[in-house]
């Protein structure tokens, strides 16, 4: 009897996404026992204190006004121009390294990744990020058959670990002629933390180390989903300037998103962003990832791209994006700074967080301590080696005591 009849290399898959799942529980829970009871720290977007999904007033606004030829109609398979100076423009700020850039748009940041994973490795290369990361960064790189392999991100001190990371990156070249490293920062998902300017000195000199060996290709891709919630733009931004004249096989690859810093997540909208001291390897990279949107999506939405066009080139309308913006982000940061003071009081150890729409609690039986939190009406994501809160999500009124109750059940359940 056929049992499949799919390619050897799609046999067997099927997806299990932990954080959709957490989230269904969660809905269910208010079905049950009213939205009043139930915390539901699962959802990776910005809730107001009333529950209510989040877009922003402007955003809005001049998404409704754009001309109707302007959201059907296709786009270039590159990307409106416009909307590439804008998504390049709005990620570097006052932040620009002295390198050649471009950019192509992509579907949302995944897109950025999958672009990534197809083009700069070989098929059965090893790819690299931290042992704390965004889950489907491993079914992308197994999907187009490579594997993840994860370097420890903390060392003794809680602060990033340089070590573990250059020993993975040597390692991996010892056996391969590229390495691409996924570094989520800053606001990292699902921890919170973001690497510091001196940390980035270190990344970049293991990179210019190994890039001494002309036959090797360093490539660091950086996931900047959470960029707009890191604190004070140009602060937030700094780190880019690094980005100035690197060794020729180093190559750097922003991964820019509309969804959190504007709010349009399920509109697919983003753009890989190249950084290269050669002239040549940035024709390339527009060359090789237009092709690969060609066979993947063709194009993409290209109402979003007119919209954030909009938006950048009229100075008004962007700086009062940025003012409803940062109202946001501080909302979050009061829900975060009420869990990690109540965290204190309850000696609940938590991984270190500077920003962002996540933090997280390590854990030995994170599925038993999620399980264990359902008594009290919690709904949180259980990670491989802890549980991520989304205090994006959740109103300050909830986060209040939710602390304490996760320090109970890990108490109770973690041992």
């Amino acid at each position: 009897m056929t049992v499949s009849i799919a390619a050897s290399h799609a046999r067997g898959k099927f997806a299990t996404d932990k954080i959709f799942g957490a989230s269904a529980a969660a809905n269910k829970d208010v079905a049950k026992y009213g939205n009043e009871v139930v915390v539901n720290a699962t959802i990776g977007a910005i809730l107001d204190d009333k529950e209510t999904l989040v877009c922003l007033p402007t955003v809005e606004k001049v998404f409704r006004n754009l001309p109707m030829n302007e959201v059907i109609n296709y786009a270039p398979i590159a990307g409106l121009p416009d909307y590439l100076e804008a998504a390049m423009a709005l990620t570097f700020a006052d932040n620009r390294p002295e390198a050649y850039t471009a950019a192509v748009a992509t579907a949302g940041g995944s897109g950025v990744i999958h672009h990534t994973i197809a083009n700069y490795t070989e098929i059965g290369d090893t790819l690299l990020t931290s042992d704390w990361y965004w889950g489907p960064y491993k079914v992308l790189c197994e999907d187009a058959l490579r594997k993840l392999d994860t370097y420890t991100l903390f060392d003794e001190k809680q602060k990033f670990n340089i070590k573990s990371f250059e020993s993975k990156v040597n390692e991996l070249l010892a056996k391969q002629n590229s390495v691409v490293a996924l570094i989520n920062t800053p606001a990292h998902n699902p921890t919170g933390y973001s690497l510091t300017d001196s940390e980035w000195d270190s990344v970049l000199d293991v990179a210019k180390t190994a890039a001494k060996d002309q036959s090797k290709r360093i490539v660091l891709m950086v996931d900047i989903a959470y960029l707009d919630y890191a604190g004070e733009k140009n602060e937030s931004r700094a780190f880019m300037k690094k980005f100035s004249n690197l060794p020729d096989n180093v190559l750097i690859i922003l991964a820019f998103s509309m969804s959190k810093g504007y709010t349009m997540y399920g509109q697919r909208t983003g753009a890989i962003i190249g950084v290269s001291s050669s002239k040549e390897i940035i024709k390339e990279f527009e060359d090789i990832n237009q092709y690969t949107s060609r066979a993947t999506w063709s194009n993409i939405n290209r109402g979003c791209m007119r919209l954030l066009a909009t938006i950048y080139n009229d100075k008004a309308i962007l700086a009062q994006v940025e003012k409803e913006r940062n109202e946001y982000y501080s909302l979050i940061r009061e829900r975060s700074n009420i869990f990690m003071r109540e965290a204190k009081e309850a000696n609940l150890h938590m991984l270190p967080y500077i920003a962002g729409f996540f933090l997280t609690i390590p854990a030995k039986n994170p599925d038993a301590v999620c399980e264990k939190l359902h008594d009290d009406h919690i709904f949180a994501v259980p990670l491989a080696k802890g549980v991520r809160i989304a205090v994006c999500a959740v109103p300050s009124a909830k986060i209040t005591g939710m602390a304490g109750k996760v320090a109970q059940a890990l108490a109770a359940v973690d041992k």
